[in-house]
């Protein structure tokens, strides 16, 4: 039997069916890559007095009596047997329909492994239907370890240990050829591919069971590591015009012309762009650098140089908002050097355009025609970008702003529409730790920007505990303080109106459009809250886990007495473009004091005088949504406030997620913390997708040195011929880029 026999042949159909139904396994291979989750030793295995109802258990017990009795209503009988538990001596009952082969081996005295769903049956607790297997008296069989299967469907614990003991008992060694060359295994001191698979699922002991997980924890790093590297090597055997520094040119005039000094982070991150751009093959670089940093700074210079060799940049940002912003900062810092072509600006000068679908024709029609030209030195814009009626006269880089919004597709678009592979260079606001940055972005070169520009004031975060009245008071009063002082302020809610999906923060579409006083439309229902009280109280009476959503919270905004004259401004995703420019708009130049949105204001919105920031319902959020979210105040010389308002008591542990996030500004700190708290999947973009998961045993932060040292062994892999030498590896490869969650890995 090899790794691709059918499970049909192997299990026969009823079993093949079941397993397939449930887990959605078709070969050997697939089947025995199922391992156990964890072990026990027969003595550690639940006690009848623990049982918790409706849960899948296991359990030792000796049969202390056993009965049939005839059913009425049908044919056949009940065997119903009492058995007392070998961990706590606790007593229960036990049935069987039909139960003809366990009528003969359940009998008085007879010890065996229980497993079945909790069930309550005239008040007591029972097994009904168990799957079991007999202990008799082997002690040396007993001290192995009771492998424990993650389950699904209707297969239990017993019956997933039996099956995957009958393919062992058949497969042929011979044809399960091994992943891991056999030097590495060696280095390593791994078992073979079928020692390990026996161990993990008969394991002697807990130690044999062990050293077969780490084989295959190493196995999945190598696999990983080894499609990253081939990638990382396809990528640089492309071409790419090459775009050194010019003298004299628009980069030089704009250094010249900065009232501060670069941070030693940024000129050290530049120095490596600027080292990949004049090179002829594509630049493939990631910038990550905490909240504030200074990246759209780093990226410029970047587009300016390529702008200085004869060469475009597109600059690709998220939402219109963001796009919107980012051409008006560009343009702000070059000054005059973003007025190419009219009256009186220097020869050196280009031009910043903005192309976004909301564009009305004749403004698109501009733009079209200033990026074919080749007028136009820098676009910024959003997925219209890579629009098959957008063409550049000469794209050199493509600038990616939080690169998590884009998959492989759009990026590609771009480079079919530069008619050549440009340079690419990603930015992201979310620190990666390091071993996530090896796990996912191991065929990218990975720059770090550390450190803050002079000048950038403090925030303070302060977790708000809704059960205290005096702190519920606070937040108005601190937002009508700073208001008078002349700032302004963000109150962040999850939720766009009450009859949102729970789990979609910002739909593509919701009736809470803005009215023209700016206010929400009511056309969903609304909570009315009491005076003084915040509406998320008030669906904590109904429901725990409804959100606070905006029309609601507006409604306690403009009718709380402190903030009587603030003018409010609303902005969530189901907008209007124009209206979301508009409410930007009037937020930027202070037409409006607070600005009542949801996480479209996430990354990129830059507003000096905004000084606090309410998030409501903020254990809603993500750590490093979180994070990015307080980014956006504090990012002029005004000291910030936080308040991450919840309704949760302290004990709570989203609250301790909280307290984590208002200890520490240092977003590599808090990146560190995020990751520990997300799956593997959502690490890898697999909950996003919703594939299997590539990662069944590899966690990226326990995982750090295996996958470090996977790492050095892929790159000592791939050379010319490396799949005909290793094929399978390069068929598990060949698997991972086929894979749904490849297409997240090719993100970066």
């Amino acid at each position: 039997m090899t790794p691709d026999t059918a499970l049909i042949e192997a299990l026969g159909k009823r079993d093949a069916q079941a397993i397939q139904k449930a887990f959605g396994f078709d070969t050997v291979a697939d089947m025995l890559a199922h391992i156990p989750r964890r072990y026990l030793d027969v003595g550690e295995l639940t006690a009848v007095r623990d049982l918790p109802l409706g849960e899948d258990v296991t359990v030792a017990a000796r049969v202390i009596h056993a009965h049939q009795r005839r059913m009425h209503r049908r044919k056949g009988f009940l065997l119903e047997i009492e058995v007392e538990s070998e961990q706590d001596g606790g007593l229960m009952p036990m049935t069987f329909f039909n139960g003809y082969l366990a009528a003969q081996q359940l009998t008085p005295g007879t010890r065996a492994v229980f497993s079945g769903k909790v069930t309550a049956y005239k008040g007591a607790l029972q097994l009904s239907h168990p799957e079991y297997t007999l202990l008799g008296e082997d002690q040396e069989a007993e001290a192995k370890p009771f492998p424990i299967y993650p389950l699904k469907g209707k297969i239990g614990q017993i019956r997933m240990r039996a099956l995957q003991a009958k393919l062992l008992e058949r497969i042929d060694p011979e044809t399960f050829t091994d992943p891991i060359p056999t030097p590495l295994r060696t280095h390593h001191r791994l078992p073979d591919r079928v020692s390990a698979l026996r161990a993990i699922h008969q394991p002697e002991n807990l130690q044999a069971a062990y050293r077969a997980r780490q084989r295959f924890v190493f196995q999945e790093a190598l696999v990983l590591q080894t499609f990253l590297a081939d990638r990382k090597a396809e990528l640089a055997g492309q071409t790419a015009v090459p775009r050194p520094k010019h003298t004299g040119g628009l980069l030089e005039a704009f250094d010249a012309a900065l009232p501060f000094t670069l941070t030693p982070g940024q000129v050290e991150v530049g120095e490596q762009i600027a080292s990949d751009l004049a090179r002829s093959h594509p630049m493939n670089r990631l910038v990550q650098g905490d909240v504030g940093s200074g990246k759209t700074l780093v990226a410029l210079r970047a587009m300016l140089q390529v702008v200085d060799a004869g060469g475009q940049a597109a600059f690709m940002a998220p939402t219109e908002v963001l796009a919107q912003q980012h051409a008006a900062t560009l343009r702000s810092m070059l000054g005059e050097l973003a007025r190419a072509g009219e009256l009186g600006a220097p020869e050196t000068a280009t031009r910043v355009e903005l192309l976004t679908g909301s564009l009305k024709t004749a403004q698109k029609r501009e733009t079209l025609l200033a990026a074919a030209s080749g007028q136009a030195g820098i676009v910024v814009g959003t997925h219209a970008l890579i629009s098959e009626h957008v063409q550049f006269a000469e794209l050199g880089l493509v600038v990616v702003d939080e690169q998590h919004r884009f998959g492989v597709e759009q990026r590609d678009k771009l480079r079919d529409g530069a008619g050549a592979t440009p340079h690419m260079l990603v930015m992201t606001a979310t620190p990666i730790p390091r071993t996530v940055a090896m796990t996912v972005f191991g065929d990218v070169d990975v720059s770090t920007l550390k450190g803050l520009p002079a000048g950038r004031a403090e925030v303070k975060t302060f977790v708000v505990p809704l059960a205290l009245p005096a702190w519920k008071e606070r937040i108005f009063t601190l937002i009508r303080d700073e208001v008078a002082q002349g700032h302004q302020a963000y109150v962040v809610v999850p939720r766009i109106t009450a009859s949102e999906d729970q789990h979609h923060n910002e739909p593509a579409g919701s009736p809470g459009q803005p009215g023209s006083a700016g206010q929400p439309s009511s056309a969903a229902a609304t909570v009315a809250p009491e005076e003084g009280m915040l509406p998320l109280e008030v669906q904590a009476q109904e429901n725990h886990t409804q959100r606070t959503p905006l029309e609601t919270m507006y409604e306690v905004l403009a009718g709380h007495p402190a903030l009587k004259d603030v003018r409010i401004g609303v902005l969530h995703g189901g907008m209007d473009p124009a209206d979301k420019a508009q409410a930007m708009d009037d937020f930027e130049n202070h037409r409006s004091d607070v600005l009542l949105a949801t996480t479209v204001i996430e990354v990129g919105v830059d507003v000096p005088n905004a000084t606090v920031m309410a998030i409501i319902d903020a254990d809603a959020f993500g750590i490093s949504q979180l994070h990015q979210l307080r980014g956006r105040i504090g990012r002029g010389n005004l000291p910030g406030t936080c308040l991450l308002v919840t309704n949760l008591e302290h004990q709570h542990p989203s609250v301790e997620r909280l307290e984590t996030v208002a200890s520490t500004t240092d977003g590599f700190a808090l990146a560190e913390e995020d990751v520990k708290l997300r799956r593997e999947g959502d690490i890898l973009g697999q909950s996003q997708s919703g594939g299997k998961s590539t990662l069944n045993l590899l966690r990226v932060m326990r995982d750090a040195d295996v996958i470090q040292a996977a790492r050095e062994d892929a790159h000592g892999i791939v050379a010319p011929g490396w799949r005909a030498a290793h094929p399978e590896l390069a068929r598990l490869v060949a698997e991972l880029e086929d894979s749904e969650s490849a297409a997240y890995l090719q993100r970066s």
